[in-house]
């Protein structure tokens, strides 16, 4: 079996592996997951650090009007790029009780596909699982479309597009489609940067 082959590979060895496939060092205990994977050559990460930083927001949408604050980080040697959300909608006409949203993401490149994923975990239970359908020229709009989501009726599908709009703003469209359905507004916001 070609996964046996690098379990029995002694720890140095795995590393100098990783090194010849990849050009960087990793951690002993998952170097072998890094030669096996095709982990991210350097750079691949690079498109997504225009969102790097701390940045507020403006919503609307289905739950009414409300703020939202996010932070974005680069995480484990830059392999991933972390989103911490918390949006706010205070009690309204569309939405009388308020609400609090957050959420936790992590982008990350598939090398065997060439897109990115990004996986999001929110405080309902819902786990969103998008992969990147298309992104424009430059780089200004980038979609993500689900390819599943725990804990929601089986068919449901949720897209994401960021438009950068300037070096320190960007614009969300989130939407949802019911099974056999289009997809339809969710929520549109507005982000600036704060540092």
């Amino acid at each position: 079996m070609v996964l046996q082959r690098y379990y029995t590979l002694p720890v140095n060895d795995w590393l100098r592996y990783a090194d010849a496939q990849t050009g960087s060092i990793r951690h002993p205990s998952c170097s072998h997951l890094g030669a096996i994977a095709g982990v991210h050559r350097k750079g691949t990460m690079d498109s997504l650090k225009f969102f790097v930083g701390h940045w507020q927001g403006t919503f609307q949408g289905q739950p009414g009007q409300g703020k939202g604050e996010r932070d974005y980080e680069f995480v484990l040697r830059d392999k991933f790029l972390q989103l911490k959300n918390k949006s706010v909608y205070p009690p309204q006409e569309k939405n009388p009780k308020g609400e609090v949203h957050e959420d936790l993401g992590m982008f990350s490149y598939d090398g065997q596909r060439k897109k990115f994923v990004f996986r999001q975990f929110h405080v309902e239970g819902f786990v969103n699982e998008y992969v990147e359908e298309e992104t424009s020229a430059g780089g200004k709009i980038l979609i993500f479309v689900t390819e599943k989501i725990e804990n929601i009726p089986d068919a449901w599908r949720a897209r994401e597009t960021y438009k950068i709009v300037s070096p320190d703003e960007y614009a969300e469209v989130f939407e949802l489609a019911p099974p056999q359905k289009e997809f339809e507004l969710y929520s549109e916001s507005h982000w600036k940067r704060v540092k």
